[in-house]
C-alpha cells in the first residue's frame, strides 16, 4: 500500500516539471517574439519581414521570415541576408536570444555601431554583418564569443584598431575584416589562432610591418592582406610555417626586399599575388617548385633580370602577370611550349627584347596577350593567327617591323587590336574585314601605306579607329560608317588621305572624336556631322575642306575642343556656337569666314581659347566676349575689325595671350589692359591706334613672350615704366611717331632677345646692355650709342655756369661728324703769327681784338688766361692743332684752338678748304648738342 503514495508523488512531480518546462519555453518564445517585433519597428525599412513578423502571429514564430528554431522551439538562427533592411542594431535585444547560434544580416543597409551587447550571444558560432554601413570601432567584447567559428565584418565603414581580444576566438576558422578603414594594432598582443584557415584584412589602413602572429597560424589556406600600407620584407617564417597556403595575396602594399627563395616550400600554392609592391630582386628559381600555381602576379615591382628557366614547370599556370618591372632578356620559345593553359599573359612595360617566338601559336586558350612597351623586334609571327580565343592583343610601343600578317584575320573573337608605335609597313590586309568582333583598332604611328581596304566597312562592332601618323593615301572607303553603327572615335590625322569624307561616316550619330587634321581632304563635311550631339573633340585643321560653316555644325552640348584652322570654309559664324556650353577651345583661323562675330559666343562659360585669325570678319568686338571670364587666349588678327579696343577687356582677368594685329582698330590703347595681369603676349601691331603708350602697360610684369605695338600711329615718349617688364623677350615699337629718348630703365630688361625701335623719331643715347647692341634703330637719326648704324655718343658736356650772369661764349668748335668724343669751342678769329715776323710798333699783336655777338676780348687776354698755352689748360687735340680752355676777365669761358702749323701757308689747299667748310657748317648749324660758333 505504501508504494502507491510514492508513485503518485513522483507522477505529480514529473507533471509539474513538464508544466514548468513548457511554461519556460513559452515564456522564452514570447520574449523573443516581442524583441524581434521591437527591433523591426525601429527599422526605417523592413518590408520583406511583413506580414509574417507580427504579434498576431506569435504561435508561428518559427515560420517567421528568416527565423529558424531549435527543437525546443526557441530561436537558434536568424538569417536576414539581402532583406533590404535599413536601420541600426541599437534596439536589438541580444540578451533575449541565449540559444542563438547563427546571426546573418549581410548585404543590407544597416548602419551605426555594432553593439557591445553582441557578447551576450554566448552560443553564437556564426556572425556575418558584411556589406552594410556599420561604423565606429569593433567592440573588444566580441572576443568573448568563445564558440564563434565564423566572423565576417567585411565591407563596412569600421574604423580604429583591430582589438587584440579577437584572437581569444580560439575556435574561429574564418575571419574577414576586409574593406573597412581599420588601422594597425600592437601585433605582439595577438595570440595564435590554431584553427584559422581564412584570414582577410585587405582594403584597410594597416600601416606596419607584417603582422607577426600570422606566421604561426599554420592551418591558413587563404591569406589576403592586399591594399594596405604594410612595409618591410615578408618574413621567412611565412614561407616555412604556412605550408598549407593555397592563396597568398599581398598586392598593393609597400613590401620590399627580395622575394625569398623559401617561397618554393609553398607547394600547395595556387594563387600568388605580390603585385604593386617594392620587391627589388630577380624571380627566385625556386618559384618553379610551386607547380600548382594557376595565378602568378608580380606586376608593378622593381624586379629585374631574365625569367628563370624553372618557370617552365608551371604547367598549370593560366594567368601570368609580370608587367611594369625591369625584366629583360628574350622571351624564350620553351616557355610557350609549357604554358599551354595560359588564358592571360601580361609582360608589358618591361625591357624584353628579341623576336616574338612563333611558338606563341601554341597558346590556344589565350584570351589576353599584352606585350606592349618593350623593345621587341622582328616581324609579327603569322602563327599568332592560331590564337582563336584571343580577345585582347596589344603589341604597341615596340620595334616590330614588316607587314601585318593576313592570318590575323582568323582572330574572329578579337575585340582590341593595338599595334601602334612600331615600324610596321605595307598595307592593311584585306582579311581585316573578317575580324567582326573588333571594337578598337589602333595602328597609329607606323609606316603603313596604301589605301584602306574596303573590307574595313564590314567591322560592324567597331567603336575606335586610329590610323594617324602613317603614310596612307587615297580616299577613305565610301561605305565606312554605313555598317559601323557604333563608331565613336575616328583618327586619320597626319597621312596623305584625299577626297571627301565618307557621307555616312557619322551615320549612327554616335561620333565623339574626329581628328583628321593634316591631310588633303576636300569638299564639304558630311551632313550627318551636324546631328552628332555627342561630339567631344574635333580636329580638321590643315586640309582643304570647303562649304558654308554655318551648315556644317549644329548644337553640340558635349563639344570640348574644335579646330577648323587652315581650310577654305566660308559663310558666317552661327549663333548656335553659343549653345556648345562645354566648349573650351574654338579655333577657326585661316579660313574665309565673313560677317560679324556673333554676340552668342559670349555665352560660352568654359571657353579658354578663341582663335579667329586670318579671316574676313568685320565690325567691332562684341562686348559680350568680355563675359568669357576663363578665356586665356584671344586671337583676332588679320581680319577687318574696326572701332576701338573695348575698355571692358579688363574683365578678362585670366587672359594670357592677346593678338589683335592686322586689323583697323583705332583710338588709343586702353590703359585698362594693365589689369589683365596674366598676359604673357600682347600684339596690337598693324592697326590705326593713336595717342601715347599707356605707362600702365609696365605693370604687366608677367609679359614674357611679346609686346608688339608696331605699325600704328602712336606718339609721345616711351614710358619709362615699361622697363619693369623684366622677363620680356621680344619688344617691337617700330613704325610709329614716338619721340624722345629710349628710357634708361630699359637697361634692366635683360631677357630681351628681339628689339625693334625702327622708323620713329627717337633721340639720345640707347640703353646699356647687350640686348640693345643688337636692336634695330633704323630711321631714328637722333639716336647714338654702341650699336650697328649709330654714331657713338659724345663723352664731354658743357660746364654749367654758377651764376645767371655768367655766359658761355663759344669762340670756335671743330667737331667732325664721324663722332669725336668732345665738343670744342673755337675762337672765331684765328691768329696766325710767326716769331720771325717784324712787328710794327703801331700794331701790337697782343692787342689784336676779336668780337662777336657775345662780347669782345684781346689775344693777350687769351695768352694770359692759358699761361701762354700751357699744357695744363689743354682739353683736346685734333687734326689742325690743340684746344685750350680759357677763363676771361669777364668770367667768360671759351675754348681756343691753336693751329699746329707755323704759318697758315703751310696748310694744304685741301685741308684749308676742309677746315673752312667745317667752320662754315658749324657757324650755320642749329642743334641742341652743338654750341653756337661765333663769327
Amino acid at each position: 500500500m505504501s508504494i502507491f503514495p510514492c508513485t503518485s508523488i513522483l507522477v505529480t512531480q514529473f507533471v509539474f516539471l513538464v508544466s514548468l518546462l513548457s511554461f519556460e519555453v513559452t515564456s522564452s518564445s514570447r520574449t523573443e517574439e516581442e524583441s524581434l517585433i521591437q527591433w523591426k519597428n525601429s527599422l526605417s525599412s523592413s518590408s520583406p519581414l511583413d506580414p509574417s513578423w507580427a504579434l498576431n502571429n506569435t504561435k508561428n514564430l518559427c515560420s517567421w521570415t528568416g527565423i529558424v528554431c531549435s527543437t525546443a522551439g526557441t530561436v537558434s538562427e536568424i538569417n536576414l541576408s539581402q532583406a533590404s533592411l535599413k536601420g541600426t542594431l541599437a534596439q536589438f535585444d541580444f540578451s533575449s536570444f541565449p540559444n542563438l547560434t547563427s546571426f546573418n544580416l549581410s548585404i543590407n543597409n544597416l548602419n551605426g555601431l555594432i553593439p557591445s551587447a553582441v557578447a551576450n550571444l554566448s552560443k553564437l558560432s556564426f556572425l556575418d554583418l558584411s556589406s552594410n554601413f556599420f561604423d565606429g570601432n569593433i567592440t573588444w567584447k566580441i572576443g568573448q564569443l568563445k564558440e564563434l567559428q565564423y566572423l565576417s565584418l567585411y565591407n563596412n565603414s569600421l574604423i580604429g584598431t583591430i582589438p587584440y581580444q579577437i584572437t581569444n576566438l580560439q575556435k574561429i576558422w574564418y575571419l574577414d575584416l576586409g574593406w573597412n578603414y581599420l588601422e594597425s594594432s600592437d601585433w605582439s598582443k595577438f595570440s595564435t589562432l590554431p584553427l584559422l584557415s581564412h584570414l582577410n584584412f585587405s582594403y584597410n589602413e594597416l600601416a606596419s610591418e607584417f603582422p607577426g602572429f600570422i606566421s604561426n597560424c599554420q592551418n591558413l589556406t587563404r591569406l589576403d592582406l592586399s591594399r594596405n600600407h604594410l612595409t618591410g620584407p615578408v618574413p621567412e617564417m611565412v614561407f616555412r610555417n604556412l605550408g598549407k597556403l593555397e592563396f597568398l595575396i599581398l598586392a598593393d602594399n609597400k613590401f620590399g626586399g627580395n622575394i625569398s627563395s623559401t617561397i618554393g616550400q609553398l607547394r600547395n600554392l595556387q594563387k600568388l599575388d605580390l603585385s604593386k609592391n617594392s620587391f627589388n630582386s630577380s624571380i627566385p628559381g625556386e618559384l618553379g617548385l610551386c607547380s600548382n600555381l594557376t595565378f602568378l602576379a608580380l606586376a608593378g615591382n622593381l624586379l629585374a633580370g631574365s625569367l628563370p628557366l624553372s618557370l617552365t614547370n608551371l604547367q598549370n599556370i593560366s594567368q601570368l602577370g609580370l608587367s611594369e618591372n625591369s625584366f629583360s632578356g628574350e622571351i624564350m620559345p620553351y616557355f610557350f611550349a609549357n604554358w599551354t593553359e595560359l588564358v592571360s599573359l601580361q609582360l608589358q612595360n618591361n625591357h624584353f627584347f628579341g623576336k616574338i617566338p612563333s611558338e606563341i601559336g601554341l597558346l590556344k586558350k589565350l584570351n589576353y596577350l599584352l606585350l606592349y612597351n618593350n623593345t621587341l623586334n622582328g616581324s609579327i609571327p603569322s602563327e599568332i593567327g592560331n590564337l582563336g580565343e584571343l580577345i585582347f592583343l596589344d603589341l604597341s610601343i615596340n620595334q616590330l617591323s614588316g607587314p601585318i600578317p593576313p592570318t590575323m584575320g582568323k582572330l574572329t573573337k578579337l575585340s582590341l587590336l593595338q599595334l601602334f608605335n612600331n615600324n610596321l609597313s605595307g598595307p592593311i590586309p584585306l582579311e581585316i574585314g573578317n575580324m567582326r568582333s573588333l571594337v578598337t583598332l589602333d595602328l597609329n604611328t607606323n609606316n603603313l601605306e596604301g589605301e584602306l581596304p574596303e573590307t574595313m566597312s564590314l567591322l560592324n562592332n567597331l567603336e575606335g579607329l586610329s590610323l594617324f601618323t602613317n603614310n596612307f593615301s587615297g580616299m577613305i572607303p565610301r561605305d565606312l560608317g554605313k555598317n559601323n553603327l557604333h563608331l565613336k572615335n575616328v583618327s586619320f590625322s597626319t597621312n596623305s588621305f584625299s577626297g571627301q569624307l565618307p557621307p555616312r561616316l557619322c551615320n549612327s550619330f554616335t561620333l565623339e572624336l574626329l581628328t583628321i587634321q593634316n591631310n588633303n581632304f576636300t569638299g564639304p563635311l558630311p551632313d550627318c556631322l551636324r546631328n552628332c550631339s555627342n561630339l567631344f573633340r574635333v580636329r580638321l585643321e590643315g586640309n582643304h575642306f570647303s562649304g558654308d560653316i554655318s551648315k556644317a555644325f549644329g548644337v553640340h552640348p558635349n563639344l570640348n575642343f574644335i579646330s577648323l584652322s587652315g581650310n577654305q570654309f566660308s559663310g558666317e559664324l552661327s549663333p548656335e556656337w553659343g549653345e556648345c556650353q562645354n566648349l573650351t577651345k574654338l579655333q577657326i583661323d585661316g579660313n574665309k569666314i565673313s560677317g560679324k562675330i556673333p554676340s552668342d559666343l559670349g555665352k560660352l562659360p568654359q571657353l579658354r581659347v578663341l582663335n579667329l585669325d586670318s579671316n574676313e570678319l568685320i565690325g567691332e568686338i562684341p562686348k559680350e566676349l568680355m563675359n568669357l571670364s576663363r578665356l586665356f587666349s584671344l586671337s583676332l588678327s588679320n581680319n577687318l575689325f574696326t572701332g576701338e579696343i573695348p575698355r571692358s577687356i579688363v574683365s578678362l582677368t585670366n587672359l594670357q595671350y592677346l593678338n589683335l594685329a592686322g586689323n583697323k582698330f583705332n583710338g588709343s590703347i586702353p590703359k585698362e589692359l594693365a589689369n589683365c595681369k596674366q598676359l604673357d603676349s600682347l600684339n596690337l601691331s598693324h592697326n590705326s591706334l593713336s595717342g601715347e603708350i599707356p605707362s600702365e602697360l609696365g605693370n604687366l610684369i608677367n609679359l614674357r613672350y611679346l609686346l608688339d605695338l608696331s605699325n600704328n600711329s602712336l606718339t609721345g615718349t616711351i614710358p619709362s615704366n615699361l622697363g619693369k617688364l623684366a622677363v620680356l623677350e621680344s619688344l617691337n615699337l617700330s613704325r610709329n611717331n614716338l619721340t624722345g629718348k629710349i628710357p634708361a630703365s630699359f637697361s634692366s630688361m635683360l631677357s630681351l632677345n628681339s628689339i625693334d625701335f625702327s622708323y620713329n623719331q627717337l633721340t639720345g643715347p640707347i640703353p646699356n646692355g647687350n640686348p640693345f647692341k643688337r636692336a634695330n634703330y633704323t630711321g631714328n637719326s637722333g639716336l647714338c650709342g654702341n650699336a650697328e648704324g649709330l654714331n657713338p655718343c659724345s663723352s664731354t658736356s658743357p660746364t654749367n655756369s654758377k651764376s645767371s650772369k655768367n655766359k658761355k661764349v663759344l669762340i670756335g668748335v671743330l667737331v667732325s661728324f664721324c663722332g669725336l668724343f668732345f665738343l670744342a669751342f673755337i675762337v672765331a678769329v684765328i691768329l696766325i703769327l710767326h716769331p720771325r715776323f717784324e712787328h710794327s710798333k703801331k700794331n701790337d699783336p697782343y692787342e689784336w681784338q676779336n668780337w662777336g655777338r657775345e662780347g669782345m676780348f684781346t689775344f693777350s687776354q687769351i695768352v694770359k688766361a692759358t699761361e701762354n698755352f700751357n699744357e695744363k689748360y689743354c682739353i683736346g687735340k685734333g687734326g689742325f692743332g690743340s684746344v685750350y680752355r680759357a677763363v676771361l676777365p669777364q668770367d667768360q669761358i671759351v675754348a681756343v684752338k691753336r693751329l699746329s702749323m707755323s704759318d697758315s701757308g703751310d696748310i694744304s689747299t685741301t685741308n684749308r678748304l676742309s677746315f673752312e667748310n667745317e667752320i662754315k657748317i658749324l657757324t650755320d648749324v642749329k642743334h641742341r648738342n652743338i654750341i653756337k660758333l661765333l663769327q
